[in-house]
């Protein structure tokens, strides 16, 4: 289970991202431009949106890999760019490509990363065995990366966001090459995590049916641009559609290019 940290910020009606007014380009090329919505703590939120319509860059953004020129990102009400280190010290991260050490084993991979948190030796193992058996990755810790399947190293690499025990978990595609059963208990995964234990997960796809229409919340990013944010049912509602794949073509079907989104 997670500490009481996550628990208290579940509760509170503090958003577990705040996205304000948020704009970005690549020289002439705009990526995204004024980009506004939010993530409730203990809610899993898709981040929904066809290949280009900017959900990396947004997470480039979030994570401070790249710094947002206007409006403001704040993490469990920590601006970014005023207090970076109280935000980000409550963000996991789970990127689209891979960043594991492919040389070193499970174990090791995920105890530097807790020596990176200040976490001590006793501690991180206590912690890593916890998140590996929970993944049903415990009897591989010791083996190198390089020897696991993909679906295998996407696993280590939520235990290891999950360690320093964030409030707040980015996935970036992460399902990315994955086989179906894999993928559905990836998203199995992350939805128990949300629902059992308040942590707050932007999941960001291209894919509807990895998002659960009962339960889930939906941000629809198209050019750069918010088109619509809200409980599915809601969004479903707003644009007249009778499924969410019917709700995302209309809602992406004619909106007018702003420019070519990275």
């Amino acid at each position: 289970m997670q500490t009481n940290n996550t628990q208290q910020d579940h509760g509170s009606a503090i958003p577990a991202l705040s996205v304000e007014s948020v704009s970005f380009g690549y020289g002439e090329r705009q990526a995204l431009s004024d980009v506004r919505f939010t993530a409730p703590a203990g809610r899993f939120t898709a981040l929904l949106g066809p290949n280009g319509a900017g959900k990396t860059t947004l997470f480039a953004l979030i994570t401070r890999l790249h710094r947002a020129p206007s409006g403001r990102i704040a993490i469990l009400g920590h601006d970014l760019a005023t207090d970076p280190g109280a935000a980000l010290a409550r963000l996991g991260i789970v990127f689209q490509q891979p960043t594991l050490d492919l040389d070193l084993s499970v174990a090791q991979n995920l105890r530097y990363f807790a020596a990176l948190h200040g976490i001590g030796r006793s501690e991180a193992n206590r912690r890593l065995e916890e998140e590996l058996s929970r993944l049903d990755m415990l009897e591989r810790a010791g083996e190198k990366v390089r020897k696991l399947n993909g679906g295998h190293r996407r696993r280590v690499e939520i235990a290891r966001a999950l360690l320093h025990r964030p409030a707040l978990l980015l996935l970036d595609e992460p399902t990315v090459g994955l086989d179906l059963p894999t993928r559905r208990r990836l998203i199995d995964h992350v939805h128990s995590l949300c629902r059992d234990e308040g942590i707050a997960a932007l999941w960001a796809t291209h894919l509807i049916d990895e998002i659960d229409p009962a339960a889930d919340r939906v941000v629809v990013l198209h050019r750069g641009r918010i088109r619509d944010e809200g409980d599915v049912a809601e969004v479903m509602k707003r644009s007249g559609a009778p499924s969410l794949a019917n709700a995302f073509d209309r809602l992406t079907a004619e909106a007018p290019r702003e420019g070519a989104a990275a």
